[in-house]
């Protein structure tokens, strides 16, 4: 790690793990029908009697059918957390889930360094789908580099190996990183760390996102110096590099308002895959040796509302990084990741732009 990175000391809270007969497996390579029956009967054998399902956004419209088949399944009673997931990162807490025995949730790999304070079931809702022949056309016809690093989202990683053959056979060197601590697996896409594109970028002349949205370009465009492109697996359409140039220049501009703000506020999240909170006291700790204000605020999910009418003049989330680079402009103040902070005070150069990697 180089010597202009954001402190790493993060509050380690200890957190009894269930008993070893409970444990779930690894997280497997499936779609959620295709486990069916593996899931239900790791359920049953457990013998939970309280389940608590967890579903992102996009399957928030099937909460009830995919309740009810796991009640049926199992003999448990299941509750649903009413708020959507993020990610693995947000995970139910003990208030938000009483009684609760276990965790099914949907759409996600673990965090394999997140502490979890209760048996988790990981239902990664993989998919095989994609025509690799038709995608490989894809890339030939939108003229990408020869070298390229590959990401995927979690649904589209089986995609990786047999994509990376097909173009081998024409002409193409692509590379797949490892990631680090954060990530479950090679190649990975996690929104707030994308240390498997960062592992490949220098023999890369760019990077190909495997995935849907624009989330997860985003970000690598944030996190690596090179051109990004995204291919959809089911539409086979590419969409064209971001503009990183002004997606950075965007935040220098922020870094700059920033730069004479007197009083800060430094937050941090209570939850478990979020939890900075000891690097958020030690930047508070270094505003004040700078002769700056600064106040550890904790929240949970926070929400711009939350932050009116407070006398300070600056804010910085040791949170998920992508808050302030995809909902900065919902705040009346401005608002950093750690690093950005870090140029702010003067302790690192602005550029080059480094992505707050929450590792």
């Amino acid at each position: 790690m180089s010597s202009d990175s954001p402190p790493t000391t993060e509050s380690s809270v200890p957190v009894e793990g269930p008993p070893a007969a409970a444990r779930p497996s690894a997280p497997q390579a499936f779609t959620y029908r295709e486990l069916g029956e593996r899931l239900y009967s790791d359920l049953r054998e457990a013998g939970y009697r309280r389940i608590v399902l967890q579903l992102p956004a996009g399957l928030t419209r099937n909460f009830a059918s995919v309740g009810e088949e796991i009640r049926e399944a199992t003999g448990a009673k299941v509750v649903h957390v009413t708020r959507a997931c993020f990610g693995a990162c947000d995970p139910p807490s003990p208030m938000e889930a009483p009684g609760a025995e276990a965790i099914v949730t949907l759409g996600h790999a673990r965090i394999p360094n997140m502490p979890i304070h209760l048996p988790t079931y990981f239902v990664e809702m993989r998919t095989s789908e994609g025509d690799l022949e038709r995608m490989a056309d894809a890339v030939q016809g939108a003229n990408l580099p020869r070298k390229l690093g590959l990401v995927a989202s979690v649904q589209h990683l089986d995609l990786l190996p047999r994509f990376q053959e097909v173009l081998r056979t024409r002409g193409y060197e692509t590379f797949v990183g490892e990631g680090d601590r954060r990530l479950a697996y090679p190649g990975q896409a996690l929104g707030c760390n994308y240390t498997s594109a960062e592992d490949v970028a220098e023999k890369s002349e760019g990077v190909l996102f495997l995935g849907t949205g624009l989330f997860h370009p985003l970000g690598l465009a944030f996190a690596v110096e090179r051109p990004v492109w995204a291919l959809d697996p089911l539409q086979v359409g590419i969409s064209p590099p971001l503009d990183r140039e002004k997606m950075v220049g965007r935040r220098l501009m922020t870094i700059a308002k920033a730069m004479d703000a007197r009083r800060w506020g430094i937050l941090a999240s209570s939850f478990a895959g979020q939890d900075r909170r000891g690097m958020a006291s030690s930047l508070v700790e270094k505003a004040r040796a700078r002769g700056r204000s600064a106040e550890l605020l904790l929240f949970d999910r926070l929400d711009p509302r939350d932050l009116v009418g407070r006398d300070l003049d600056a804010y910085v989330c040791t949170a998920c990084p992508r808050i302030p680079l995809d909902d900065g402009g919902s705040y009346d103040r401005p608002m950093l990741t750690a690093t950005e902070f870090l140029s702010a005070i003067g302790e690192r150069p602005l550029t080059p732009y480094r992505f707050d990697t929450f590792h």
